[in-house]
């Protein structure tokens, strides 16, 4: 077993009510900066031991689809790296 940090990004699939990323974007306008789009993501790292990067990955993945995203109404991406 080796230990990895896995990294899940969370956001908003496109077109999905993102108030918190709206508010932060009118805020950044209002302060003379030009954007295009602005949206939200929370970011989840987790140490774990596992046999590998692949099954750390494919552990990461599950708990992502299981409780740190709604895959009806979220995207996610998950990253392994050596801790």
């Amino acid at each position: 077993m080796s230990a990895y940090t896995a990294t899940v990004t969370v956001r908003p699939k496109r077109g999905v009510l993102d108030p918190e990323a709206e508010t932060t974007q009118r805020a950044l306008e209002r302060l003379g900066f030009d954007l295009a789009d602005l949206r939200s993501a929370d970011r989840f790292e987790v140490d774990l031991d596992a046999a590998d990067a692949a099954a750390a990955r494919a552990r990461a993945t599950e708990m992502a689809e299981w409780l740190l995203a709604n895959p009806t109404i979220h995207d996610y991406d998950v990253e392994v790296g050596e801790a």
